[in-house]
């Protein structure tokens, strides 16, 4: 699977439409449903390469396209998230720089 292909275990015939949101792997139990006992199965399971890491990411991004931005009606929380998103970014960056400014009471 290259950039651009389909993955390998989509099929047209049995899934129709392609959807980027979806995953066409095999299904697994999902994570709210393991008992801590199976944990470490569960996750050792798990396809760890760069390539399933991107594709997990590019399938949240299209879940959250789907549901937030690309409604009739979408709203303002799409913008509203980034924003938060950013702030909490940029908060993270810096807080070695604002660390310092604390306000404390000598008494």
């Amino acid at each position: 699977m290259g950039l651009g292909d389909y993955p390998a275990d989509y099929n047209p015939s049995v899934h129709g439409p392609y959807d980027p949101a979806r995953y066409y792997g095999k299904p697994d139990t999902p994570l709210s449903q393991v008992k801590l006992s199976e944990l470490g199965s569960w996750l050792a399971r798990r396809n760890k390469s760069p390539q399933a890491v991107a594709g997990a990411f590019s399938r949240a991004f299209w879940r959250w396209q789907h549901k937030y931005v690309l409604p009739k009606r979408s709203g303002i929380a799409p913008f509203l998230q980034l924003v938060f998103g950013s702030m909490g970014v940029f908060y993270v960056l810096n807080y070695g720089r604002i660390s310092s400014h604390r306000n404390y009471k000598y008494h």
